[in-house]
């Protein structure tokens, strides 16, 4: 048995086919006799509004069609192969009759065309497809919108390989209790496979396993859940493929954002399932299918390996650096640059990108103003030398002076316009020697507009738009402690990180001139934002009524700004872009709870 955990790109049809035909070359040299791939592998996840191309979804059903036979022709035709793509009612090949048009064969008003473009999977073995499933449900939720594209699957196949019956699932099917794992506990099989694209979000690896294993119990039989890794935009994959016996022991698990192929041998002892049914089971369809009846050879079982689980830091570390390096290679782009200010944001950005593509390819410019600290230069400068990175200076107090001299900016618009006049040179400096700009705002800043519209915000990506300013100093704290134990020198600078935050766009400022402290602001953001509380629940978590409300404020009138923000990794339930959509135009405004004449309030 084999989980080939891998990175596709999305709308890379021919690409990703080859990606699978090498990974299965690689489980055919291990002994595997079925090896599963990630869901829609074959086009990428998630393809978004391409799925509503006919042109894309028919190639898609090509593709699959075609990866088939050329998996034979290379030798590899005896191996089972599951793998994901976008299923069309007009694509080639075989399919079953529930593909057929129907009147209300739709995913939804959104796409109201007949078609039923379809999340599938589908078995490929001896130079045929075998059968296809579609997935059956469809999250629309979150960074989700599958009930806009997809039609849902009601029939399931159960496929007999080498006297074994695999049933396949997809994805989300695994997170609702009496769905196709339930059918299939109630139909018998030997064993339940499930390709995924579940994005990365911290501690979502601590989920998986018990839910697995609760779908193992409902499925009678061992589960084999194989996730995608890599970056696509916003998300990131994480992989933390695994499989799952019966009674819920953990027998392998692959490790986290990184491709692999995890084996497992499985001894399955067909007669241990008393009844094997087919016909309607619930909302389902039961389907059986024969690939071969013979059991393969007697051999001796190699345990499975079991990878060990990341820290919290570490995990986060590496998906920022999956997210930014899959952004910068899957979109052609040669190198970055960004603005190195001596503070801990561009600090952690410049280490995560040198993390992420080498310091070679990371182009940091230091751009001080007559506010800038003589700290902020050399903090910068102790930086870029610890890294390696290419690093250059550029005053911008003559070119500030110049504007001023043609028209009068006082107060936050003189602040300002220093981070315009620095947005201006580095996305000059993009232009001209093709550097990616990223950006170095974090979520906090982010969340309550700290920051300028065509200044600091301006850029391509932002690596840490998704990470809270406390966690900031937390993964620089670790980025160090790592350099440490492996005898290397620590990338940033202690004073980064025990000075105070500072924007120095006037004398003496630090952030908590306007701000309350990041401990504070970062809990009440991740209860607002990320939690979606109302004042009244803020206010019984424990944050000070006046406090709450001009953060609220804040953050409620930032919206404009966040709509024009570079995309980011997210790491959190609920990052700004996908996951959280608010109007711009919006008169509600969370206050104050009304207190009940006789009730008090305290």
């Amino acid at each position: 048995m084999g989980l080939a955990q891998v990175d596709t790109r999305v709308g890379d049809l021919t690409g990703n086919a080859e990606l699978v035909t090498r990974w299965t070359a690689r489980a055919a040299d291990a002994g595997v006799h079925l090896v599963v791939f990630p869901e829609m592998t074959l086009t990428g996840y998630p393809p978004e509004d391409l799925v509503l191309r006919e042109s894309f979804a028919h190639a898609s059903e090509r593709a699959v069609v075609e990866l088939a036979a050329a998996l034979e022709k290379q030798g590899l035709g005896d191996v089972a192969v599951v793998v994901g793509y976008l299923a069309h009612t007009a694509g080639a090949g075989p399919a079953p009759a529930e593909s057929m048009p129907h009147d209300d064969d739709r995913p939804s008003d959104a796409n109201p065309r007949r078609g039923a473009p379809r999340n599938a999977a589908a078995l490929l073995h001896g130079g045929e497809v075998v059968v296809r499933y579609y997935k059956r449900h469809l999250p629309n939720y979150g960074v989700f919108d599958e009930a806009r594209y997809f039609v849902p699957g009601t029939e399931l196949p159960v496929v007999r390989l080498h006297g074994v019956d695999v049933a396949l699932t997809i994805c989300e099917d695994l997170w609702v209790e009496g769905g196709p794992c339930g059918v299939a506990g109630q139909a018998g099989v030997d064993l339940v496979v499930s390709p995924n694209a579940s994005p990365y979000e911290r501690a979502k690896d601590d989920l998986r396993l018990p839910l697995v294993r609760r779908r193992a119990a409902e499925a009678k039989a061992p589960i084999v859940y194989c996730n995608q890794v890599g970056g696509q935009d916003e998300l990131v994959f994480d992989g933390d493929s695994m499989v799952v016996s019966a009674d819920g022991t953990l027998l392998a698990r692959a490790p986290q954002f990184v491709e692999h192929l995890l084996t497992v041998d499985l001894t399955v002892d067909p007669t241990a399932v008393p009844a094997r049914t087919e016909g309607r089971i619930g909302p389902m369809t039961v389907t059986r299918h024969v690939v071969s009846e013979e059991p393969v050879p007697a051999f001796d079982a190699r345990p499975g390996t079991v990878a060990e689980p990341l820290t919290d830091c570490e995990e986060v570390w590496r998906a920022l650096v999956l997210g930014l390096r899959d952004f910068i290679d899957k979109n052609g782009m040669p190198s970055v640059v960004l603005g190195l200010s001596g503070g801990i944001d561009s600090a952690v950005v410049a280490v995560l990108a040198a993390d992420a593509l080498g310091p070679d390819r990371v182009h940091g410019v230091g751009l001080p103003s007559r506010y800038s600290s003589e700290h902020s230069l050399t903090d910068a400068q102790d930086l870029a030398t610890r890294v390696g990175l290419h690093y250059s200076v550029v005053p911008i107090a003559p070119m500030v002076d110049a504007y001023h001299s043609s028209v009068e900016l006082t107060g936050v618009a003189a602040e300002n316009l220093q981070a315009r006049v620095r947005g201006t040179l580095l996305m000059g400096l993009s232009n001209q020697h093709g550097h990616l700009l990223l950006t170095t705002g974090n979520k906090s800043e982010v969340a309550v507009g700290y920051s300028t519209l065509y200044g600091d915000s301006a850029g391509g990506f932002a690596p840490i738009k998704d990470v809270p300013k406390t966690l900031v100093w937390e993964l620089a704290r670790w980025r160090n402690e790592h350099a440490r134990t492996r005898g290397e020198v620590e990338p940033i600078p202690q004073h980064c990180i025990d000075k105070p935050p500072s924007a120095e766009l006037a004398p003496g400022q630090v952030d908590t001139d306007s701000l309350p402290s990041y401990d504070e602001l970062d809990a009440i953001i991740a209860d607002y934002v990320d939690g979606d509380l109302g004042m009244a629940e803020l206010l019984e978590r424990g944050h000070g009524a006046e406090t709450v409300a001009r953060v609220l404020r804040l953050v409620d009138a930032a919206e404009f700004k966040r709509r024009q923000s570079a995309p980011g990794t997210k790491i959190s339930l609920k990052a700004f872009g996908r996951d959280r959509r608010l109007p711009v135009t919006n008169r509600w405004r969370e206050t104050l709870p009304t207190v009940r004449e006789g009730a008090s309030h305290e």
